[in-house]
C-alpha cells in the first residue's frame, strides 16, 4: 500500500512539473500573469499532497488496523476451527452416548422379556409342583382310603398266615360256634376263642376315629359274654391312624380291649400261643404262672411302646415337612423336590411260609453292634418325654 502511494505522488509530482513547465513555456512572456496562478495552483497541489499525506497516515492507520483485524481473523478462524472440532467431537460423543443408550434400552428390553419370560416359566413351575402336590396328596388319600377299605381282608390273610405258619387254629366268621355275633377273626388257643376284630375309617377324616373305636369297645361285650371267648379282646386298626388314637386299653369291667396294628399281631398271637405248652393251666406253678404273665406283659408293654415310639416320630416327621416348604429357599426346595422323586426305599420283602426267626435278627442285631464299635460312633442318650405314658 504504501508502494502504491508513493507511485502516486511521483505521478502526481511528475503531472505537476509537465504541467508546470508547459505552463512556463505558454507563459514565458506573462510570468508575472501565471506567477500567482502558479503559487495558486503550487499552493493547492501542496495542500492536495498534504491531503494525500493526510490520507496516507489515514491508510496507514487503517492499514494497521486492517492488519490487526486480520490477525484477530485469523485467531476467530482458529477458535472456530477449535469450536467445530470440539462440536464435531462433542457430536460424535452424543452419538455414541445415544447408541450405547440404545443398546442399553435394547439390553433391558431383553433382559425385561427374559424376567417375564422366567416369571411365567416360574409360575407355571408353581402351579405345576402345587398341582403335583394336590395330586400327591389326592392320591395318598385314596391310597389310604383303599388301604382301609382293604384293612379287613388284609388282617384276615396276615392272621391265618401267621396261623398257617405256628400251626395255630383259625376260625373265621363261619364257623364261629355263635351265628348271631360273628368277629371279623378269631382263633383258638388252649379251647378259648380270641377275637381280633378290625376296625378302620370310614373317611380320611380322622377326627371322630378315636370316639369310633371307644365306641367299638363296648361293642365287643357281645363277643366276651360267651363262657369260652378270652376276656381279653382285640381291635386291629391300620398303622397310618395311630397319631389320632390316644388310648390303646380299655378296661370295659368284664373284659379288657387291646387296641393294635397289624405289625404287632404276630407278637401278640405268639406270646398267646406260649400258654399252649403247658398241658394243663392248673398244673403250673406260681413262677412259671409269673414267667408267662410276665414275657405276655412285656409283649404288651412292648407293643405300646413302639406304637408311641411310631406316633412320636410321625409327628416329629410330619412337623420337620411342613417346616420345610416355609423355610428353605425356592431353589433349594425344588431341588429337595427332585431328590425326593428319584429315592425309593425298599424295605425286606415278606414272602409267604418264610418264618422271620429270632435268631437272624439277633446276628444282624450284633453285627450292627460291632459295625458301630469298629467305627467308634458313640451311644445316642434318647431323653424322649411321651404324653400318657402311665397308661
Amino acid at each position: 500500500m504504501e508502494y502504491i502511494i508513493l507511485i502516486l505522488l511521483i505521478i502526481l509530482i511528475i503531472i505537476a512539473s509537465i504541467n508546470f513547465k508547459a505552463s512556463r513555456n505558454k507563459q514565458e512572456n506573462s510570468e508575472k500573469e501565471n506567477l500567482e496562478i502558479l503559487q495558486s495552483e503550487i499552493i493547492k497541489r501542496e495542500e492536495k499532497i498534504k491531503n494525500l499525506e493526510e490520507d496516507i497516515k489515514i491508510l496507514d492507520a487503517k492499514m494497521i488496523s486492517y492488519e490487526q483485524i486480520k490477525t484477530e481473523k485469523t485467531q476467530l478462524n482458529e477458535r472456530l476451527k477449535i469450536i467445530e472440532q470440539d462440536r464435531n467431537n462433542l457430536k460424535n460423543e452424543v452419538n455414541k452416548l445415544l447408541n450405547n443408550e440404545e443398546s442399553r434400552n435394547e439390553t433391558l428390553r431383553k433382559s425385561i422379556a427374559s424376567t417375564n419370560t422366567l416369571q411365567q416359566n416360574l409360575q407355571t413351575e408353581i402351579a405345576r409342583v402345587n398341582d403335583e402336590r394336590v395330586e400327591k396328596e389326592k392320591d395318598l388319600q385314596e391310597k389310604m382310603k383303599k388301604s382301609w377299605g382293604e384293612h379287613e381282608k388284609d388282617v384276615q390273610r396276615y392272621i391265618q398266615l401267621i396261623c398257617n405258619n405256628h400251626i395255630i387254629k383259625y376260625i373265621g366268621q363261619e364257623d364261629f360256634p355263635y351265628p348271631r355275633n360273628k368277629p371279623d377273626n378269631c382263633i383258638e388257643i388252649m379251647d378259648q376263642l380270641i377275637v381280633f376284630d378290625a376296625k378302620s375309617p370310614a373317611n380320611d377324616d380322622l377326627s371322630n376315629f378315636p370316639k369310633y373305636i371307644k365306641d367299638q369297645t363296648e361293642n365287643l361285650k357281645k363277643y366276651a359274654k360267651h363262657e369260652n371267648v378270652k376276656k381279653d379282646l382285640f381291635l386291629v386298626i391300620p398303622s397310618n391312624t395311630l397319631s389320632v388314637i390316644n388310648q390303646y386299653t380299655y378296661n370295659i369291667g368284664d373284659y379288657n380291649v387291646n387296641v393294635i396294628t397289624k405289625d404287632s399281631l404276630e407278637p401278640i398271637i405268639l406270646s398267646l400261643k406260649k400258654i399252649e405248652e403247658y398241658e394243663f393251666a392248673d398244673k403250673l406253678s406260681p413262677e412259671e404262672r409269673d414267667n408267662i404273665c410276665r414275657i405276655i406283659g412285656k409283649f404288651a408293654h412292648t407293643t405300646k411302646r413302639r406304637i408311641q415310639i411310631d406316633q412320636f416320630f410321625a409327628n416329629e416327621f410330619l412337623d420337620t415337612l411342613s417346616k420345610t416348604g416355609s423355610l428353605l429357599p425356592r431353589e433349594i426346595l425344588e431341588s429337595v423336590i427332585q431328590f425326593e422323586n428319584a429315592e425309593k426305599l425298599n424295605p425286606p420283602m415278606e414272602k409267604r411260609k418264610k418264618q422271620i426267626l429270632t435268631k437272624d435278627l439277633k446276628n444282624q442285631s450284633e453285627k450292627i453292634k460291632k459295625e458301630i464299635e469298629l467305627r467308634e460312633i458313640p451311644d445316642i442318650e434318647a431323653n424322649i418325654e411321651f404324653k400318657n405314658d402311665e397308661k
